[in-house]
């Protein structure tokens, strides 16, 4: 069945505006966007469960990106009310469990990241929560500047948060006290989600809501480049967005980013100059298998570049405006979550259909992530199962 979505949301990305919330009433009642009806495929494998639990009632429909970490031989999970669970990657068994809702709801919404013996999740009130890993015992609780609605990164001893104000954040990692911070600039309108940013060989790198990418010494603080990868054009200030949102990934010495209304850039690392140029837009994370990048567009195509030229290898576009979660690499396949709770795997390859699943109608807002013998879903309404594939 064919649905219908406000393109007052670009189809999947939420808008908020000078911290507003939604933006409503972009779009006339014919400004719509068709969702593409579940693809016809015959499975060439049918996944087992394993076993099944829940994590309270997940993050519903809000934006929250909960992503499920796997650390220290332990699953941790966590729900946008506060329930954060260590789980069995066997058994689904709890290990422990942690309430992290105080004196206001607790708006989980950024993380899950596990470092330096600790969990750490970030919220939308602002807060940045470190947790033991073995026990659930809360840490430290520090209030930053802003949203934290992406994964935090660690290095050097610091967490690095990025927050909705623009600023990239430093936290000592054992008692939560502020290092140093980055201030960018936030446009006033800008998509709701926040780059999460990477730490790598002594540099942190991130995406900003002015359609760039930035570099920064971690140890320091230092600002080092900042390489556009968006430029503002268009009629109307929706058409202008050009948000950095999509994590940055490294393969060598090339780092990889992605902006909406903007480019897909491979960046020489030590120079932050372009290598190649091409023209995709996202605001969501990309993945690779080491010698092919994975994008979900802003319309839900799938594509698949080469991660040397840029050129594109494959693309369908049979799951457009279905509200796909990033790319997953399962078991060799290439995955990918729908709104309506179906996965979809592709031969990464070449792009074909091989399977599909219906999980649940909450759908996914997070991707799958391999296990151990296995890999672990977590949908929208909190269901989390444990499955295999069986050819």
């Amino acid at each position: 069945m064919k649905r219908m979505f406000q393109k007052s949301v670009l189809s999947k990305f939420t808008i908020c505006a000078l911290g507003l919330g939604l933006l409503a009433g972009c779009a006339s009642e014919e400004d719509t966007v068709i969702m593409a009806p579940v693809p016809v495929v015959k499975s060439e494998f049918t996944p087992s469960t394993e076993w099944s639990t829940s994590i309270g009632n997940g993050v519903g429909h809000y934006f929250s990106k909960l992503n499920p970490e796997f650390a220290y031989g332990k699953v941790f999970l966590a729900s946008r009310d506060g329930l954060v669970k260590a789980i069995d990657p066997e058994t689904g068994k709890e290990i422990w469990k942690a309430d992290l809702e105080k004196d206001v709801y607790a708006r989980l919404s950024g993380g899950l990241t596990a470092a330096y013996g600790q969990i750490f999740v970030g919220t939308e009130n602002g807060e940045v929560i470190s947790l033991d890993e073995e026990t659930g015992e809360e840490l430290w609780r520090v209030l930053v500047n802003g949203e934290v609605l992406a994964s935090p990164a660690t290095d050097s001893n610091l967490v690095l948060v990025h927050t909705s104000r623009g600023m990239l954040i430093a936290l000592d990692q054992a008692t939560g006290e502020q290092k140093w911070t980055i201030s960018t600039e936030v446009p006033s309108l800008t998509l709701r989600g926040d780059s999460a940013p990477i730490a790598v060989s002594g540099g942190v790198f991130w995406g900003t809501a002015n359609g760039r990418l930035a570099a920064a010494i971690v140890e320091r603080g230092q600002l080092i480049w900042q390489q556009p990868v968006g430029t503002p054009q268009g009629a109307t200030e929706i058409d202008r967005l050009v948000d950095v949102d999509a994590s940055p990934i490294v393969l060598g010495g090339t780092l990889y980013t992605i902006g909406i209304n903007g480019q897909l850039i491979g960046i020489d690392l030590r120079s932050g100059k372009p290598t190649w140029k091409r023209n995709y837009s996202s605001a969501i994370d990309m993945t690779s298998d080491g010698s092919r990048i994975f994008v979900v567009t802003d319309k839900d195509h799938v594509v698949a570049v080469d991660a040397r030229s840029g050129t594109e290898l494959w693309k369908t576009d049979k799951l457009e405006n279905r509200l796909l979660t990033a790319p997953a690499l399962i078991d060799n396949y290439l995955v990918v979550g729908d709104s309506e709770g179906y996965l979809h795997w592709l031969d990464r390859s070449t792009g074909e259909f091989v399977a599909q699943q219906l999980v649940h109608d909450s759908g996914f807002s997070v991707s799958p992530i391999e296990l151990p013998e296995g890999y672990l879903i977590v949908t929208r309404n909190g269901d989390v199962k444990k499955l295999t594939i069986s050819q």
